[in-house]
Parts: C-alpha cells; structure tokens; sequence
C-alpha cells in the first residue's frame, strides 16, 4: 500500500491535541505550566508518573519509561497500524488524507474495517427498533421504564428474528463475509455464516473514546433456544475482560468525581444513568475482575484514598459470591470501597420502576463499606449463639479487619466486630492482629534464588537507560539540565539568536551534551513538533534522557514565567563559558611578562570578557 503524504501526517498530529487523546484514557490533572499527568497506561501503578506535554505533543512515563507522540499512543493503546492511527485522527478532526502519488487514501483493511463494521451493525440495529417486527423489544423497555429517548441515548437497537438481516444490509454497505465474521457480527455454521444476534435485544458496547467494538443482546422470544444474554465474542477490538457497558457516556463525570457505581447489568446502568448516577457502567458477559480495575482506576485518576467504588450486587447467592469476588480485587483501588444493595432485594432498574429515579440515589447514600458489607456475609454462616460459632466467626472475619486499609479505622472496626460476635475486646484484637501478621508474611517477596544474578540484570538496566535522576548532583549539570529543558519545553518562545548561542556551548556531561547536540541541529525550533523531533534524533542509550527533558515539570508558575526562566538559563550558560574563558587567561597572564605584546592581548581579551559579561548581565 502507498504511503500517506507526509505532509499530511505533520499536518493532523499538528492539528491534533494528544491531551484530548491521552485523556479519553486516561484521567489527567494539571502538572506545571504546560504539562498534565496520570496513571500509567503502560503500567500499574499506585500513583502517577506519566507526563503529557500538549505544546509540544509527547508522553513520557517515569515509571516504565514508555514514551512517543500521538501516533506511538494510539499504535501501542489499540494495537493499530501507523496508517490506521494517522487514519483515525484524520476522521476525528475532518482532514481528507492523501497518498504520496496524490491519490485520496481509501480505508484501510484490518482493525479500521472492524470499527466500521461494528458502527454500521449499530446503525442498522437502531433503525430495526422501530420496526413492526420489533414490538417485542419495545415492550420490553417499556415494562422497565425506558421510553423511545432513554433508547437512543444508549443506542438500543433490535436484531430482526431472520438469518440474514444484518449479513445483506451491511454486504450491500461493502462488508465481506470475512470482515463481518471477524468482527462477531456473523457466525460460522455446517451451511455457511449467518446473523449472530437474531430476534433480540441489542445493547451496543463502546470502548473509551465511543467507538462501538460489540454488542450484547437480550433474547425476547420463548422459541430462542439461546443463552438470556449473548455477547460478542473475543475479536481484536472486543477483549470483554477490558469492557465496561456505559464507560464511555460515564467517563467523563467518573474523572471529574473520582467515583465510579459498578453495577450488574445493562438496564441498570440505563437506570442508574436516568436517575441522575451519571457513573454507573457495567462489565459485560463476565465477572468484574483485575483488568477491568486497572481501565476504571486510569479513568478515575485513582491515586488517593479520596475516591470511591461503589459495588450493586443482588442479595441473593449468586450476588454474594460476587461481592466476595469484588472483595479479593478491591485492594487494588487506592479508592475507597462500597456495596450498595437495593431494599427488598430490588436491583437499580426494578427500584427505579416500583419507586421512582429518588429510590436509585437513595442506595448510594446508604451504602455500607466494602469489608464491613463482607464482614456480614461471613458471620452470616455461623450460629453467634454457641461459643463454637462466635470462635469460628472471629476466626473468618479478622482478616478482614486485617486488611483494611487505613490503619485509623482498624480500631473502631474491631470495636464493631466484638459488638456483632457479642464478645471482649481482649478475646477479638489479639485476633486481628494475628491476622495481620499473617497477611504481611504471605504477601512478602521471596528471596530470590539467584541475587547476585538479579543484581547484575538491575545494574545492566540502569547503565542502558540514562534518567534525570541518574545525573551527579552538581551545580554545573543541573544548570546544563534545567537549560535545556527549559529550551525542550519552550524554545519556540525564545529569541532563537540568544538560544543558538547558548547551544553552541559544550556542556561537561556528556549525555547532556549529546541532548544539546540534537536540539542544535533542529534547523526552526518554532515549528510544530520541532522538540520530538529533537529527541527521536538523540541517539540511544541517551534517548530517554532526552524524553524525560522534554517531558519533566519545569518549576514555573506561568507560560511568561516559564519563558523568562528558560532564557534565563542559556545566559547563565554563556555567562558560565564566559567565567571559564576568563579564568584560563588569568592564569596565562601570570606567566606573561607584563610588557610583552602576549600580555597585552590577554588584557584586551580579559577586557572584552568582562565587557560581554556585563553585557550578558544586564539582559538577565
């Protein structure tokens, strides 16, 4: 295939804001003058270290080191080819892409054709509601209180009860058999390929940025011989371990909250988003598990005990078994966590119908902490009027007083669990405590085998990958290092004469001084993406060197102070080659005879020095 103009690939990362892409993933917050941060989406971690730069339009993490532009992001995020990512953000702003040979680029094969083909099943699975055929589905929604609105706010459609529906109308669109099979849309038979979703229900399922990646479906007819809720299957844009139904209309107040209600199902997170709990989502054809905290957390900028989960759960045997599930995961939010259960044993989208959007938000009011929620279920199993049952329940509920997180809420906690066991303080801390050691001894690391070994492959890291906080802790480096990220970060803002200048200094760290040579060689620092462009030219190992330069927070509290900081530096750097100079000829002019012509022009050289020092002082 030709390759797109490169023209047209400056122009759309130019045209391009990668906070707004960085951010539809993960939740960002302001780091400094021109710089945003967040979890990881690289990595799991507890608090953040992954830096964005929208000026100059880079990521760097200074926790894994991964780093690159939007096109890199969008490539190692959602698995796309180069072209498919230039292709996708050309759709998003409306910029028409062009081959090399001036032809109009046609779409892409692969991922991109998978998108388009999930997007065009939920158009044509919309326009079937309204149907006559679709009766069925729309009294469905209506027994549960979603009238024709609430069903185009969350895209509900229906799939028509025939074999072929969905196959012929999108064919007729410009879809393979091959495409549509492989995005789930189709299934294979002994007699060929046919509609997988027939004669239900249709629940369109988007990922993060709104693209529709799958479906799940409600079967509506006796005759469907089917499971209640069918899914689409793993393709290589719908990983249902990753999904979560409604994240992408939830995300933006679960970022701005730093909460988030996990619910169990689609109609109750329809519910709950028209009672006014605009955070509500739901994971989908699976149990909520590991991954799907570490896609919640990054949404949520979970690096604080301040935020909340909150878990619905049924209070029938299956809804416990799920919150024990919750339970085993929940340490892995830094948030706090909670369990709201209906009155009556009465989920959202049932409460919302007998009594009203009021009833829904009263739940979340009334929710009881996650380990104190648990702490019931297991002493629920024991007979608390037998010492045997009262030693047996103490024994199953300390861990989890153990594991509570905030060691100031442990002893009011043991006060709650004697008060529910009926017994002593002195019987039921000594408990807790056991089970505290317990829990730090198998969660503590075993030696390794081989340290000498794991050792050597530490260091070998460290000496491949060159970092800010590896540099001595000089006066003289950190004016070379706080330079030229300034320059990094802010060189289209500087006069480029005085910048040149200061450049064209050596510096006395030689990774510093590699940095400073590929900023040198960039011919116009005022162009867009001038900076990366500087960085990728670094060579390795000394790349994340540079990386972190332009990615670091610069200690200034506004753009003009953050310019006047930045000249400020390169005249420290000239002024600092100037002193250097000055002090190699004082101590030449000692071994002159003062009479001689050398000596003579050392002094008129020292005259000059000082004159442009001077100089160079006053512009400070």
């Amino acid at each position: 295939m030709a390759r797109i103009r490169q023209e047209d690939v400056d122009e759309v990362k130019a045209r391009t804001n990668i906070a707004d892409i960085v951010g539809e993933r993960v939740a960002l917050k302001s780091a400094g003058v021109g710089s945003m941060k967040g979890l990881c989406p690289f990595h799991d971690e507890r608090s953040p270290s992954f830096h964005v730069r929208p000026q100059v339009g880079y990521y760097h993490c200074f926790g894994c080191g991964e780093s690159g532009d939007v096109y890199s992001f969008l490539r190692s995020m959602d698995h796309v080819s180069f072209t498919e990512a230039v292709e996708r953000l050309a759709a998003r702003i409306g910029f028409e892409l062009h081959y090399e040979d001036g032809g109009v680029a046609p779409e892409t094969s692969g991922r991109t054709r998978l998108y388009q083909a999930n997007s065009a099943a939920a158009e044509w699975f919309r326009s079937r509601l309204s149907s006559p055929e679709a009766e069925a589905a729309r009294r469905f929604l209506g027994e549960r209180g979603f009238d024709a609105g609430a069903a185009a706010h969350f895209g509900v459609g229906y799939a028509p009860k025939g074999w072929n529906g969905l196959r012929d109308a999108l064919k007729t669109q410009g879809f393979t058999e091959q495409e549509l099979t492989a995005a789930g849309l189709l299934s294979q038979g002994q007699r060929g390929v046919y509609d997988r979703f027939r004669g239900r229900l249709v629940w369109p399922i988007r990922d993060v940025t709104g693209q529709t990646i799958g479906f799940g479906a409600r079967k509506l007819y006796e005759d469907d011989q089917g499971p209640k809720y069918l899914n689409t299957p793993e393709t290589p844009i719908y990983k249902k371990a990753q999904v979560l139904y409604g994240l992408d209309l939830a995300k933006r107040e679960i970022s701005r909250s730093h909460s988030v209600v996990v619910v169990e199902g689609y109609t109750d997170v329809m519910a709950c988003h028209l009672a006014g709990i605009t955070t509500a989502i739901a994971s989908c054809g699976t149990a909520f598990g590991s991954d799907h905290i570490t896609v919640l957390r990054r949404v949520m900028g979970d690096d604080t005990a301040s935020g909340e989960v909150v878990f619905t759960f049924d209070p029938d045997a299956a809804g416990q078994k799920a919150a024990l599930r919750a339970f085993s995961e929940e340490k892995r939010f830094a948030a706090q966590t909670y369990v709201a259960v209906g009155p009556d044993g009465l989920d959202p989208c049932d409460l919302r119908l007998h009594r009203g959007d009021a009833a829904v938000r009263a739940i979340m009011d009334d929710k009881t902490p996650m380990f104190e929620f648990v702490m019931d279920q297991r002493l629920a199993v024991f007979d608390l009027s037998t010492v045997e049952g009262r030693v047996g329940a103490l024994r199953a509920a300390a861990p989890i007083v153990a594991e509570i997180r905030d060691p100031a809420l442990r002893p009011g906690y043991i006060h709650v669990l004697a008060r529910k066991l009926g017994m002593d303080l002195g019987e039921v801390r000594p408990a807790v405590e056991r089970a505290a050691r317990a829990t730090r001894a198998t969660a503590a690391p075993l030696a390794s085998p081989h340290p000498v070994a794991t050792r050597t492959a530490e260091q070998t890291l460290a000496a491949d990958r060159v970092t800010i906080a590896a540099l001595p802790r000089t006066a003289d480096v950190a004016l070379e290092r706080d330079a030229l990220m300034g320059v990094l970060q802010y060189g289209h803002l500087l006069d480029a004469a005085e910048t040149d200048a200061a450049l064209a200094l050596p510096m006395s760290h030689p990774a510093l001084d590699a940095v400073r040579l590929s900023i040198a060689a960039q011919p116009d620092r005022t162009r867009v993406g001038w900076a990366a462009a500087a960085v990728e030219a670094t060579r390795e190992p000394l790349r994340s060197l540079a990386v972190e330069l332009l990615t670091a927070t610069f200690p200034a509290l506004t753009e003009s102070e953050a310019k006047a900081s930045a000249r400020s530096l390169c005249l420290r750097l000239r002024v600092r080659a100037i002193d250097r100079e000055k002090s190699e000829l004082l101590g030449a002019i000692q071994r002159l005879p003062a009479d001689s012509s050398e000596g003579r022009s050392v002094r008129l050289a020292l005259r000059d020095l000082d004159q442009r020092r001077q100089a160079l002082s006053e512009e400070k």
